[in-house]
């Protein structure tokens, strides 16, 4: 069977009646050179070209347009669920330049939201791959938010951003 470059998978971890870390992880093949791709994905502001407008995404640190670093803190406004604005708050840790670096979050709606973002080379160009570990508050109500909203919340959020980086770089 052949593989999309747009590889999905979502899946919930550890089946106790602890609340769950859930996984999305997605991979896109860019024909684009490492250069290009670190150049794109380790500067904020170009977070918010890929983040769908209903968002209404808003970076509030300084600076959006200067590269990422370990320690870097970046402040974002963000309307993630039924336009309700959050300020979420992000923690830039492994930075290994040009091919990997982690966001954490640090204060925003989720118990816990770490995002590695790695990028291989390949014969054909970059192959990203997005690996988010989740984990919502509020124990049986977070649960229920998790299957009714947010898992499909998340994977839009993806989508969309697969979609728009299809354009940027002119994949068909």
């Amino acid at each position: 069977m052949a593989r999309r470059s747009g590889d999905r998978r979502a899946i919930a971890l550890n089946g106790n009646n602890e609340m769950k870390d859930h996984v999305i992880e997605r991979r896109i093949l860019l024909p684009i050179r490492q250069k290009e791709a670190w150049d794109f994905f380790s500067t904020p502001m170009n977070l918010a070209r890929i983040t769908p407008e209903d968002m209404r995404f808003e970076i509030l640190t300084e600076h959006p347009e200067r590269p990422i670093f370990s320690g870097m803190h970046i402040t974002y406004r963000v309307r993630p669920l039924f336009r309700v604005p959050m300020t979420w708050r992000t923690e830039i840790r492994e930075v290994e330049a040009p091919f990997a670096f982690t966001d954490a979050q640090i204060n925003g709606p989720f118990a816990k939201w770490e995002h590695e973002h790695s990028f291989v080379g390949t014969p054909h160009g970059i192959r990203v791959v997005d690996r988010v570990v989740y984990r919502l508050p509020f124990g049986m109500l977070g649960r229920l938010m998790h299957t009714l909203v947010v898992k499909s919340r998340v994977e839009a959020i993806f989508d969309h951003r697969e979609k728009v980086l299809r354009a940027i770089f002119a994949l068909k």
